[in-house]
């Protein structure tokens, strides 16, 4: 299990104990829980106490990043927490593109709409667009979240640098290097020399002479703008894939039993099989923030080290652990070498769902209201998304029930705690924690 962290009465960070002691001291009331995730308590009457070297050390990721806490004491380096911080960006940029498709149809419609206002519009140096920044920021709050609770005295952050040129192509180098790999060729007439001006997917069975670039891996799944990724494919094909998967597309085809459907098979199973083409979207994203959360982490006002992946890997090979984020993060810098991590031990999750969304209502396809204005934010004093405890006396129900709470104006609320129960009074209800835009597991 992982230490519990501690605060003196004046809320100054103390050393992180035992969760027996921790047990002890809740038990004999000299201490009270202050936060439930991470599990923080509060001593009643203790003010300071002796402290020792912790380094807080992050493997930042394109989806998770690896949080490690890591104590040096007399018998070495020990890991007392771990955590693993998984982002939202994909989902950032989903709602931002639901945002603009709402609103581009009301302009084309002539109905009220606000302005688009991307004409006037400056971008400072550095810009990030806001799924990446969102990553940044989480690295950020929960940075400055530990070392309010925990005495670091240092931060290590790996700083890992992907080079996508390199990884599509190994063997390039010289002027294609510095030009890539299409410079001076048009990108379709390319692929359509490269596919020998056929359908990658039926060979010319649908008999269709219009030709479109494809994207194998659809944009709406994360595919990406890369050579490998596209393919020159006819319309009827392009439109019977739409926004499919290869696979998910590849299931449906097999149920049929068409010649067309037949040849199909056959060429998707052939690119699936051996020319699936790379996405190096997460590299990109891991590229891109790597300087702002360098700046964002060096901001905090503690002494702060930047060191490889390649690092990283030797001392977690040469100590013999598994992969994982949190594990990466232990083994993160110089004092990565010696690092002992208990097996009983098993990191915090975290996931970033944000705070809820601006849009009044929910709309149709075609971007007209099918639901009502949204109401009050806080219902009885309880919000979305808060932890709670509900002790329910009677009933089908009848039991105590730790989760998150859905609100209801009602005040008959909904609370998931590994399944959702329906219907739980507001008056059962006992507040743990307010909703702070992450969930816990």
């Amino acid at each position: 299990m992982q230490k519990v962290l501690v605060l003196d009465k004046h809320k100054h960070p103390l050393m992180p104990c035992s969760p027996a002691r921790a047990r002890r001291l809740l038990g004999s009331k000299k201490a009270a829980v202050f936060r439930r995730y991470p599990f923080t308590i509060i001593p009643k009457e203790r003010a300071g106490g002796e402290l020792q070297p912790v380094e807080l050390k992050l493997d930042p990721g394109s989806k998770t990043t690896g949080i490690a806490l890591v104590s040096e004491g007399k018998t070495g380096k020990k890991l007392c927490f771990a955590a693993n911080l998984q982002h939202r960006g994909q989902l950032v940029k989903e709602s931002l593109d639901s945002r603009r498709a709402i609103r581009r149809s009301r302009r084309n419609r002539t109905t009220r709409y606000r302005k688009p206002r991307f004409l006037n519009r400056t971008r400072p140096e550095g810009w990030l667009p806001p799924s990446l920044i969102s990553r940044v920021q989480n690295v950020e709050t929960w940075s400055k979240r530990l070392c309010r609770s925990v005495p670091v005295t240092s931060i290590a952050v790996e700083a890992v640098r992907f080079d996508t040129q390199i990884m599509e192509n190994p063997n390039i180098a010289g002027t294609g290097y510095q030009r890539g790999t299409l410079f001076g060729t048009e990108l379709r007439e390319y692929l359509l020399y490269r596919d020998g001006h056929r359908c990658c997917y039926c060979k010319g069975a649908s008999k269709d002479t219009i030709l479109n670039v494809e994207h194998f891996i659809p944009r709406a799944k994360n595919g990406s703008n890369r050579l490998g990724n596209l393919f020159i494919a006819c319309r009827k094909c392009n439109e019977d894939k739409g926004s499919l998967l290869p696979e998910t597309w590849l299931e449906s085809l097999k149920k049929s039993k068409s010649a067309l459907n037949r040849v199909r098979v056959k060429q998707v199973t052939k690119l699936l099989g051996g020319q699936r083409p790379n996405c190096y979207r997460d590299a990109a994203a891991a590229n891109a923030t790597r300087y702002a959360t360098g700046n964002a982490v060096k901001s905090i006002g503690l002494p702060t080290t930047f060191w490889s992946g390649g690092r990283t890997k030797f001392n977690r090979t040469q100590q013999g652990y598994s992969k994982d984020h949190w594990i990466d993060a232990a083994c993160v810098g110089e004092t990565g070498v010696d690092v002992k991590i208990a097996r009983s031990l098993r990191p915090l999750l975290i996931k970033a769902t944000g705070r809820g969304s601006r849009q009044m209502c929910r709309v149709s396809k075609y971007g007209f209201p099918r639901t009502k204005a949204k109401g009050a934010k806080i219902v009885k004093g309880f919000q979305t998304g808060d932890i709670v405890k509900a002790v329910v006396p009677s009933g089908k129900k009848q039991g105590t029930h730790v989760g998150k709470v859905a609100v209801r104006s009602s005040g008959s609320f909904n609370i998931t705690a590994g399944t959702t129960l329906q219907g739980i009074s507001y008056r059962h209800c006992t507040l743990l924690q307010k909703t702070d835009g992450y969930a816990y597991y």
